[in-house]
């Protein structure tokens, strides 16, 4: 155990000692490792530690080894430090997220010290095969609480544009894209996201296994590497396609979207024009599709998430577009 990193942990929780350490798990491409330590003598039993170290080689398990991936990982884990120190503060209890009690950033190292969701009482976990329409309601709640919280934010140290896939982040994917009319459209489509009206800070990567659950269906989300400014649509999308298969999507899209948008209405508290933010963001919810399709057009042709439903949007944005 690093005794400097131990130091640490322990000031920052005015804990007395570290019981124990358990590796929750390696992080993306050989970045580091996320750990929960046990604590003794303070008022938290427990925190996660996520250290980033910088490694000389990555490895990509989809082989996308190149500089740029490398330094668009390096600024990711930058960004979320960010995100802790600068900003998570500002945050409800409607979109949860972990408490920050110490950020070191150094040249080859990056270490996050953190709330454990776990012994908050956040320690579910969901799958696509147990989660059920009133969780992914709850995960939409967050998702519209956190939107309005930082509806019309600046996005200072953080990416410019939110999400993982933006193209600017992705020349390498738009290269090996197949669909030839959609590689065409992919500049116009990243434009009409991101010129809209309305813009909020984005989680970035909003998934099922980004959020933890309560007993009671309260909600908390973690991974911060890829928050950023623009439509709320973007989690929107990504949440719903990480979901549910086609079919589901078909048959709940309409309760989801009113959800999203009731609790969304609920959250902004007047302080925008509700239904000018609703009518731009429902004709962008295509958009959102469209750009996230075009990301796996290129990434990983074939993906299950390429199904009947994101196509005919996609399309739909196509033929919107005239092309």
């Amino acid at each position: 155990m690093d005794p400097q990193l131990t130091k640490r942990i322990l000031d920052s929780t005015n804990s007395t000692s570290v019981e124990r350490v358990e590796v929750i798990q390696s992080l993306w491409s050989g970045y580091g490792e996320l750990k929960r330590f046990f604590l003794e003598g303070g008022k938290h039993s427990a925190v996660i530690v996520k250290h980033i170290q910088m490694p000389e080689t990555a490895h990509h398990p989809r082989g996308w080894n190149t500089k740029l991936s490398h330094q668009r990982k390096l600024k990711s884990y930058m960004v979320e430090a960010n995100w802790y120190q600068y900003f998570s503060a500002k945050t409800t209890q409607d979109c949860k997220v972990p408490a920050i009690y110490h950020v070191l950033k150094q040249e080859s190292e990056l270490v996050l010290i953190m709330e454990d969701l776990d012994t908050s009482g956040f320690g579910l976990r969901h799958h696509p095969e147990s989660v059920t329409l009133e969780l992914a309601k709850n995960c939409l709640s967050w998702l519209a609480n956190f939107h309005a919280t930082f509806m019309g934010h600046t996005a200072e140290g953080l990416w410019p544009v939110g999400t993982y896939w933006h193209l600017d982040t992705r020349p390498d994917e738009w290269k090996q894209m197949k669909n030839a009319d959609l590689k065409k459209a992919a500049d116009d489509i990243d434009r009409q996201l991101n010129t809209g009206h309305f813009k909020t800070l984005v989680h970035g990567d909003a998934k099922l296994a980004n959020f933890c659950f309560s007993e009671n269906g309260k909600v908390a989300a973690v991974d911060f590497q890829y928050v950023g400014q623009g439509c709320g649509m973007k989690d929107v999308a990504y949440l719903i396609s990480s979901c549910f298969d086609e079919a589901e999507i078909e048959k709940y899209e309409k309760e989801l979207f009113d959800h999203y948008f009731n609790e969304l209405q609920l959250a902004l508290h007047n302080t925008h024009d509700f239904q000018l933010v609703k009518e731009e963001w429902e004709r962008l919810y295509a958009y959102a599709w469209a750009d996230f399709y075009r990301f796996l057009d290129g990434w990983s042709p074939g993906h299950w998430k390429m199904h009947g439903y994101s196509k005919r949007l996609t399309q739909r944005v196509l033929d919107e577009l005239g092309i």
